[in-house]
């Protein structure tokens, strides 16, 4: 029966010499509508009378494991295979609109059709089961227009990729994953995949800056995912009783713009690290460019990197080491990050470094920075940061009480989230969660994931600033259920 659930991928067939029409024109918005009927509508609740409306009486069926049907055979097949018995067996497709092509078919400057291109992936659920990556398809259809309607005519499948345990076959063709990155303009992707608590995959695609392949252990800048490394350094000195999670932190620094307001004596490493010290992000976004207080520390939420950089100064001053001192000793080396560093250094292999670039294509310039920054541009690998968030999981980096202190949710922060220490909380139901952060600057977009139940993680680093085109492709095709969870929350 499960064999049906690529009955709907559809293949490139080679005779596409059209121009690709633009995401905005009526004609594509039109064949997205058609494609949304016949799949979310029909397949996705097995509505048959929604693919015989849509399907024409002249459709022909072409798959590259099962053979040629035409729509009396299609439609049998699809009743009494995949759709015979919903309430224990159910699929759900979903199409990877970004990867969408859609070419029209003139005669004599009249659109009569048009033929679409592009890749979706099949999900299965087994009753009393979670829903589960099923298979993924490359696809052609030849939509026509008769008699005034829209009509599909012929349908090619082939490439499927069935039931892996990791659900990471989309991702295994290096060509189609440049063409996509190419569309998308990011010049180097990075994807670290986290199953059963142990980094399974990481993979590089695109171009170093020399125009030659990334390799497997490219740098790459990644901004703010600076913090959970920084709030780790923290927790573990607290952990050693160098000082304490809630221990005023004026005794150790207190910047000169506020050292005049009273509430400075306030500031904790359990509010900076959540987010609650009341500062601007940064302080060159106030007029005056010094910084202060926007409300009392404890008494609500505002991101801050400004925050991370006061914890930075008052544990380098408590300890005498620099905050590239701690790290190294309380991770980079235990967990053999070799390639993890706050600041730039002659160490660091300029052919390796993906540089960042703007939309259009332009690179900006490197910033080499020689004092570490507690919140923003860490260098690192997929692999270095896969092992950080490894080490998390396995229990390793930290206690049980204090891995427990950095996932209780200590403020809520926005679309339903809440800030622990260092991660921010997506709730996913039925006692799940994932922690994650991201990391934005310029020429940088990245984010990382990880599900302490299921032992799961995904990390996604680019260097473009339009990088977060992709992130939703790759958080639904990776994390499966739990990425859709995590999609929704960010729609609302």
């Amino acid at each position: 029966m499960k064999n049906y659930l690529l009955i709907l991928g559809f293949c490139l067939t080679g005779y596409l010499p059209f121009a690709q029409v633009e995401k905005d024109s009526e004609l594509y918005r039109t064949i997205i509508a058609k494609d949304s009927l016949l799949f979310d509508v029909g397949f996705n609740t097995c509505a048959i009378g929604q693919f015989e409306e849509l399907i024409s009486e002249h459709f022909e069926f072409y798959h590259d494991k099962d053979g040629i049907s035409d729509k009396a055979k299609f439609l049998r097949d699809l009743k009494n295979g995949l759709c015979s018995n919903p309430g224990s067996y159910q699929a759900r497709r979903e199409l990877l609109k970004q990867g969408t092509k859609i070419f029209a078919l003139h005669d004599k400057g009249k659109i009569y059709g048009a033929i679409q291109e592009g890749t979706h992936q099949f999900f299965e659920t087994q009753a009393g089961q979670a829903e589960r990556f099923g298979s993924s398809a490359r696809f052609t259809h030849v939509w026509l227009i008769e008699n005034g309607e829209w009509k599909l005519v012929k349908s090619y499948s082939y490439e499927h990729v069935d039931k892996m345990a990791t659900a990471s076959p989309l991702f295994d063709n290096d060509r189609e994953i440049n063409e996509w990155l190419k569309e998308n303009k990011i010049p180097t992707l990075g994807i670290g995949v986290i199953e059963e608590g142990k980094l399974s995959q990481v993979k590089i695609f695109g171009k170093s800056a020399n125009g030659t392949s990334a390799s497997y252990n490219t740098i790459f800048n990644v901004a703010s995912l600076t913090k959970p490394v920084t709030a780790v350094v923290a927790l573990k000195l607290a952990e050693q009783g160098k000082f304490g999670l809630d221990e005023p932190l004026y005794a150790y620094w207190t910047d000169p713009d506020i050292a005049k307001d009273p509430r400075n004596k306030k500031l904790t490493a359990r509010l900076i690290l959540s987010h609650q010290t009341g500062f601007a992000n940064w302080r060159w976004l106030n007029k005056d460019e010094k910084l202060r207080f926007d409300f009392d520390p404890g008494k609500g939420y505002q991101y801050s990197g400004e925050g991370y950089e006061y914890l930075r100064k008052a544990l380098e001053n408590k300890c005498k080491k620099s905050l590239q001192q701690l790290a190294e000793e309380l991770i980079f080396r235990p967990l053999k990050m070799n390639d993890t560093r706050y600041t730039w250094d002659k160490n660091i292999e300029i052919s390796r470094y993906a540089t960042g670039y703007d939309e259009n294509g332009n690179a900006y310039k490197i910033q080499k920075n020689a004092t570490p920054n507690a919140a923003d541009d860490l260098l690192t690998t997929i692999e270095d940061y896969g092992r950080f968030l490894v080490s998390l999981l396995k229990g390793d980096l930290l206690s049980e009480k204090l891995f427990k202190e950095m996932t209780t949710p200590q403020v809520a922060s926005v679309k339903g989230k809440h800030f622990g220490l260092g991660f921010e909380i997506y709730d996913l139901e039925n006692g799940e969660y994932a922690l994650a952060h991201g990391g934005a600057d310029v020429g940088v977009r990245a984010i990382v994931f990880i599900l302490p139940k299921t032992k799961q993680g995904l990390l996604i680093f680019t260097n473009s600033d339009t990088g977060g085109n992709v992130y939703e492709i790759l958080i639904k095709h990776y994390l499966g259920k739990h990425g859709q969870r995590i999609i929704d929350t960010e729609m609302k």
